[in-house]
């Protein structure tokens, strides 16, 4: 037990959106953690299969949230009052509550204040009157993309929260992505030819999204430049099946393994670790990936600002126009005719990012008995 233990302190940590943004929470539970005896975590069902990969957590609380989201739930009394029990059964000293900048932590506050919980903390802009005892402030990094209240990366900004509610990392922590131990590959993952790179194309938000037929043209090159391919992510079906990500007539089915929709959230991690690198768009998977330690080629939609949301803690490389004018929009659906700051990326760039980070491809296989796919 660390020297900021304090035995009888039960925490509830607070992050009521998606599997991504769970992810980049982990150094900041592991802050909390550090100094909780139990540490709960209240997520959204979109966020479940983040927060069991999650190291140090006692016990994973759901709750689909109609303040959250691209498409909430509606207003649900007999939902909400039976939340407020099961966190009054918890016996909670403190709440914590994790939210983006766009985001308000008063509504879970007030049913925190309502469970009994006894001291509340949360980032708020707005006046919080009785519902935060400690009612934190987010600094700007300076950055002119990234400025007032929008300011700073999600890990650091989450770290200073836990901070802010007395919270400390453990000595020689080095505020990476971690995820518990996964075991070695079972099934899909253990027969993937080697070495591979992880494609993941697509994105909950279609703006972030890459098209089929770019897509498509990426993993050829990458295949023509000897890489076994990993296609991961949602299934589309493409307008023409002949020249689409579903068919991967292009391509070639020797070259690559399409594990789109077959994998859990757990099997997915053990497939990036096991990557030389991963190519994805901004999405969960991206900080999967950098949980797991692997390289990322990120082709980054500025509708957000990569300075909060870009790959956190390994090698990366950004492809895509940051400056498009789509920048900071938040947009879902892209505003700009062509979707001009990924359409603009080409194949050969990819290739070369990924020649960068991941070395030249090797022609020996590697063992599929590799520790390097066990994560810890």
């Amino acid at each position: 037990m660390s020297e900021l233990s304090q035995p009888s302190r039960a925490v509830l940590a607070v992050r009521l959106d998606s599997l991504g943004d769970v992810l980049l929470m982990g150094p900041a539970l592991r802050a909390l953690r550090n100094g909780a005896s139990r540490l709960d975590l209240l997520v959204s069902p979109a966020g479940a299969p983040a927060a069991e990969l999650l190291p140090g957590i006692d016990d994973v609380i759901t709750f689909d949230a109609p303040w959250v989201g691209y498409e909430p739930p509606p207003v649900d009394s007999p939902g909400l009052l039976a939340l407020v029990e099961r966190l009054k059964e918890g016996g909670y000293d403190e709440a914590v509550i994790f939210t983006s900048f766009h985001q308000s932590p008063l509504p879970m506050a007030l049913l925190a204040r309502l469970a009994g919980i006894p001291r509340v903390v949360g980032t708020s802009e707005d006046y919080a009157g009785s519902l935060l005892d400690v009612r934190h402030r987010r600094v700007a990094d300076g950055s002119p993309d990234t400025g007032g209240s929008e300011g700073g990366h999600e890990v650091p900004a989450a770290l200073a929260l836990a901070r802010a509610a007395g919270y400390e990392l453990p000595k020689g922590d080095d505020l990476r992505l971690r995820l518990r131990p996964l075991g070695r590959p079972t099934g899909l993952v253990l027969s993937l030819p080697r070495p591979y790179v992880v494609v993941h194309p697509t994105a909950s938000v279609p703006s972030r999204s890459i098209s089929d037929a770019q897509a498509v043209g990426l993993v050829g090159a990458l295949v023509a430049a000897g890489w076994q391919v990993v296609l991961t992510g949602a299934v589309s079906a493409p307008a023409d099946p002949s020249h689409g990500v579903g068919s991967f007539a292009p391509v070639g089915p020797e070259s690559v393994t399409d594990l789109r929709g077959r994998t859990t959230f757990a099997e997915l991690a053990q497939a990036l670790a096991g990557a030389r690198c991963v190519v994805t768009v901004n999405s969960g998977p991206a900080h999967l990936a950098a949980a797991v330690g692997t390289p990322v080629v990120s082709l980054f939609a500025p509708v957000v600002p990569m300075e909060r949301w870009g790959p956190w803690g390994v090698p990366c490389r950004v492809l895509g126009d940051q400056r498009a004018d789509c920048r900071g929009s938040r947009a879902r659906e892209c505003p700009i005719d062509g979707h001009p700051c990924l359409s603009g990326i080409t194949a050969q760039a990819v290739v070369d990012a990924v020649r960068e980070l991941a070395g030249p491809v090797s022609l020996q296989s590697v063992s599929s008995s590799d520790d390097s796919v066990v994560v810890a």
